[in-house]
C-alpha cells in the first residue's frame, strides 16, 4: 500500500475528490494544513509523515510555493515541482517561456513604471488588458479601453505601490468567443478539456460564475497542450486556451495548482483518480 500526502490551506472539493480516489485505489492519503505545519534548517523527511509523495494544493501561491521550496529541501517527491510552480505562479515569466518554445500565445507588452506603461500604450494604442504578474480567479485583470481609465488604474497602482504592482503586464484583446478553454494535462499528456462560457463580460473563470461544457479534444488542442506542458517542466497542469479569430488557438495562462471541479463534472475521465495514479508512478520511476 503507498501513500499520498495531500497539502492544502483551504479544503475544497478537489481535495476531498483527491482523497477519495486514493482510498478508491487502496492507498492512504494523508491530509496536511500547509498553515499549521513547521519546518526549520533542521528538518529532514523522517521528522514526518509525508508519505511517497506529495500533491502541493495550497490556493495561496506564495503559501504553496514556498512549502514546495521546504519539501524539496528535503528531498521530498513533490507535483509540482519548485520550478514549474514558480514560471506558471508569474504571468511573465510563463509568458516569456510559451514564447521562447514557439507556442502561440497573445502579444502581451512589459513596463516597470506607470509612465512606462502609459507611453506603452498610447504608442500600441487601446484596448489592452492589464493583469497582475501574480494572481487568480481573475482578480484584477481588465481592459484599458481609454486614457481615462488608464490614468484610473494606474494611480491606484501608485498608491498601492505593491512590488508586483510596478510591473505592468498588458496583453493584446483577442477577438473570440464568449469562452476559453481549460485542457488539463497530467504528465504532458491532455486529459480532459472544457469550455468556460462567461457569464457576462470578457472573463471566463468557473470561481466567477462560467458554465463549464465538456470540449472535445482536437489533435491540434492535444498537440498545443502537450507542448504547453513540456514547456513548463511538466507535472500536472491546466492550459487555458483562446479561440483567436485571427490566428486560431492560442495559449494565454497555465495553472499550477489546477482546479478541476468543474471539468470533473462532465469529464470522461476520472480526472482525480488519474493524478493520484500519476503521483505514485512518478516515485517508482
Amino acid at each position: 500500500m503507498s501513500k499520498v500526502c495531500i497539502v492544502f490551506d483551504r479544503l475544497r472539493s478537489e481535495e476531498k475528490m483527491l482523497q477519495k480516489e486514493a482510498a478508491n485505489l487502496g492507498h492512504d492519503a494523508v491530509m496536511l494544513d500547509a498553515k499549521i505545519t513547521q519546518m526549520n534548517t533542521d528538518s529532514k523527511k523522517e521528522d514526518y509523515d509525508f508519505g511517497d509523495v506529495v500533491l502541493e494544493r495550497c490556493v495561496s501561491y506564495f503559501r504553496g510555493l514556498h512549502f514546495t521550496a521546504s519539501l524539496e529541501f528535503m528531498d521530498i517527491p513533490v507535483l509540482n515541482k519548485f520550478e514549474v510552480a514558480n514560471t506558471c505562479g508569474n504571468k511573465m515569466f510563463m509568458t516569456l517561456l510559451l514564447k521562447k518554445n514557439n507556442i502561440p500565445t497573445p502579444k502581451t507588452y512589459f513596463s516597470f513604471s506607470s509612465e512606462s506603461a502609459a507611453e506603452n500604450l498610447e504608442k500600441v494604442g487601446f484596448p489592452l488588458v492589464i493583469k497582475p504578474v501574480i494572481g487568480s480567479w481573475g482578480r484584477g485583470v481588465m481592459p484599458i479601453e481609454d486614457k481615462d481609465t488608464m490614468e484610473a488604474i494606474f494611480e491606484i497602482r501608485d498608491i498601492t505601490d505593491s512590488p508586483h504592482d510596478r510591473i505592468y503586464y498588458l496583453q493584446e484583446l483577442i477577438k473570440r468567443p464568449p469562452r476559453d478553454i481549460r485542457v488539463i494535462t497530467i504528465g504532458d499528456e491532455p486529459i480532459a478539456a472544457m469550455y468556460r462560457k462567461s457569464p457576462g463580460g470578457f472573463k471566463t473563470n468557473i470561481a466567477l460564475g462560467a458554465d463549464p461544457e465538456l470540449c472535445e479534444i482536437t489533435k491540434e488542442m492535444e498537440d498545443m497542450a502537450a507542448k504547453a506542458s513540456k514547456a513548463m517542466g511538466g507535472g500536472i497542469l491546466g492550459i487555458d486556451m483562446m479561440e483567436d479569430e485571427e490566428h486560431g488557438l492560442v495559449v494565454h495562462e497555465v495553472n499550477n495548482t489546477v482546479e478541476f471541479k468543474g471539468l470533473a463534472r462532465v469529464a470522461q475521465r476520472n480526472i482525480p483518480k488519474e493524478m493520484i495514479e500519476f503521483a505514485l508512478n512518478h516515485v517508482r520511476k
